[in-house]
């Protein structure tokens, strides 16, 4: 399939790329590190990769504004599953549309689609696109992807880390000149602003009986720290290894579009069907939701909650000794 996509990309002088809404740096680091190779490879071609970007990843590069022809236009979707997270307006009125993903299936809205829910990142998805075709990619090119890799494996420290991803991994760093500790700090590096709210996030989680952490996160809290909306959701994998605690999230009222965005994470019960239901979605073990109200918000703590009780008494009461 990998050639079919190349034999489409050549076909089109105009493409656009775009991804998931609510931005991390797997979908912009596939999307720009594709953009950039299919330019590299086709100095002619108009590429564009599009959507709502942030400030915190523009180390992965800049986006761009798309005012073309549809009808004469190649779009490719990136890192996800269903039609209505797609960061684009009018997909419908696109040529031709290719789907690369790597969550769950979820539904069919492009002409060609590549899925591989075993693949660790969208970005390593598109590291074989360039592996397996005339692709040209470069320093730059590669750094970005990897960088994505890293971020969607959380440092490889995922389950979705597997022997394929390793092997891709030590393949680029073969074939590239790329410094790994450069590219680790502009993922990792925070403000002290942010220091700040984790401690606080810290010394206010509230456990369930069930396993189930969460800290709601409201404007107030965040004036208070001097941090964004993006913060609290940024640093959910801070808490990745609390003994007893088997899913966690951060919910954060977002008062500029009347929403409440919640990152949820877990290390055993299956979260994304739950996410699914309050206009989110994701993998097994790390989704994405966003509400508009706090009954919502309770509503969706108390479905998480049941599925974690469910997944405690499916595999014993890990809380006891």
């Amino acid at each position: 399939m990998y050639k079919q996509i190349f034999k489409i990309i050549k076909k089109f002088d105009n493409i656009v790329i775009a991804r998931h809404i609510g931005v991390d740096p797997d979908a912009m680091a596939s999307q720009v590190g594709l953009r950039d190779a299919i330019k590299l490879t086709f100095p002619n071609k108009n590429v564009y990769a599009v959507g709502t970007g942030g400030s915190k990843f523009k180390f992965l590069g800049n986006l761009d504004n798309f005012d073309g022809d549809y009808e004469k236009t190649l779009l490719i979707v990136t890192d996800t599953p269903d039609k209505r997270r797609v960061d684009c307006s009018d997909i419908d009125k696109f040529k031709y549309k290719i789907k690369i993903d790597h969550h769950p299936y979820v539904e069919t809205f492009c002409d060609l689609e590549l899925i591989d829910d075993k693949a660790s990142s969208a970005c390593e998805l598109i590291m074989r696109l360039i592996y397996s075709t005339k692709l040209v990619a470069d320093n730059k090119v590669m750094e970005k992807l990897f960088q994505g890799l890293v971020s969607d494996t959380n440092r490889f420290l995922f389950n979705n880390s597997t022997s394929e991803t390793f092997a891709m991994v030590s393949r680029v760093l073969k074939d590239y000149d790329i410094k790994i500790a450069d590219l680790y700090s502009d993922l990792m590096m925070r403000p002290l602003t942010e220091i700040r709210l984790q401690g606080y996030m810290s010394e206010h989680l509230t456990v369930t009986e069930n396993g189930v952490a969460y800290i709601i996160i409201t404007d107030d809290i965040l004036k208070e720290f001097g941090a964004d909306v993006a913060s609290p959701g940024n640093m959910i994998n801070s808490f990745n290894y609390i003994e007893g605690v088997y899913v966690w999230l951060a919910v954060t009222e977002d008062v500029k579009n009347g929403l409440f965005k919640m990152n949820i994470r877990s290390r055993g019960p299956a979260i994304n069907t739950v996410a699914e239901k309050y206009n989110g979605g994701g993998h097994k073990m790390a989704s994405g939701a966003k509400v508009t109200t706090m009954e919502e918000v309770n509503n969706l703590l108390k479905d998480i909650d049941k599925v974690a009780s469910e997944y405690l008494k499916e595999n014993g009461d890990l809380n006891e000794d």
